[in-house]
């Protein structure tokens, strides 16, 4: 593990923003930070102690979002770890030859440098990398 990695958040895909939101209001009392626009995607994060989920609604229907609700369904699209410095992480995945769909930092959610690491590399699972 890279010294400092904590899991950042879980992004899950949903049909439906409003729908998904009653369980975490009504059940957990969590209450969502603002609504955000990101990769052909609304979404929005629920704090859940150091970490959070972040709900991600489609918009663009040939984003990443729509395009895996309609191979797989709603439910968990990918995990985001939280590193201390994303460019030594980039860098460490380029050498042991995981396949990187960003090869370098862009701005996601929130005005945050991310990068994503393909699934195929990662035993089936989409892996988000942040600062």
């Amino acid at each position: 593990m890279v010294p400092g990695a904590t899991l950042a958040h879980v992004g899950i895909a949903v049909t439906s923003l409003v729908e998904a939101l009653a369980f975490y209001r009504e059940v957990l009392h969590v209450e969502p930070g603002p609504i955000e626009e990101a990769d052909g995607s609304t979404l929005v994060s629920l704090s859940l102690g150091t970490t959070s989920i972040e709900l991600l609604e489609a918009t663009d229907p040939d984003g990443p979002i729509a395009k895996f609700i309609s191979r797989r369904g709603p439910g968990i699209h990918h995990l985001c770890y939280r590193v201390p410095d994303l460019d030594v992480a980039l860098e460490r995945c380029r050498s042991e030859g995981y396949r990187l769909i960003d090869p370098i930092p862009r701005l996601g959610a929130g005005g945050h440098r991310i990068a994503f690491i393909h699934p195929k590399s990662t035993a089936g699972i989409l892996i988000e990398l942040t600062e």
